[in-house]
């Protein structure tokens, strides 16, 4: 799948269209992808800036629209190059230091994961689908260990 590319003006008015065509598939055609989505910002900054782009706050509101009309888009967002960290940072409070790097407020990942977690897994099971696994590993990309015992709670 080719990135998807956010404009500086989708991100100033709040546009989700640059996500359409990825998310117009249905649920279950969008499962069987994976996570393969890449989201790359257009969002100028001064070279003086010295904020991620996570820190600024017009993207931070366009990553929290995209998060709330689609919520199953962390499961979607590849973990290798970093989608998926840099949507969880512009949702999770966090710091940034230029030595130890991002590190997100332990409480605030810990109840966006949760629930996470808790919403995917009944989206997925009324979709028919289990995909437990998959959320696992999406939770442990970002550091989450998750307790064994955590899935055999929702039933």
């Amino acid at each position: 799948m080719d990135p998807v590319l956010i404009k500086a003006a989708a991100i100033r008015q709040l546009d989700l269209s640059p996500l359409a065509a990825s998310m117009e598939a249905p649920l279950n055609d969008l499962l069987d992808l994976g996570p393969v989505l890449e989201l790359r910002f257009d969002w100028p900054r001064d070279p003086e800036d010295p904020r991620e782009l996570a820190e600024c706050p017009e993207p931070r509101l366009w990553a929290l629209r995209a998060d709330a009309r689609f919520p199953w888009l962390p499961l979607l967002l590849e973990r290798d190059n970093g989608s998926l960290i840099r949507h969880v940072a512009m949702v999770v409070p966090h710091d940034f230091s230029r030595t130890e790097g991002l590190r997100f407020e332990p409480q605030a990942l810990e109840l966006w994961i949760t629930h996470r977690l808790m919403h995917l897994d009944d989206l997925c099971r009324a979709h028919g689908r289990s995909m437990r696994g998959n959320l696992s590993q999406m939770a442990a990309a970002l550091g989450y260990e998750l307790d064994d015992s955590f899935w055999s709670l929702l039933i």
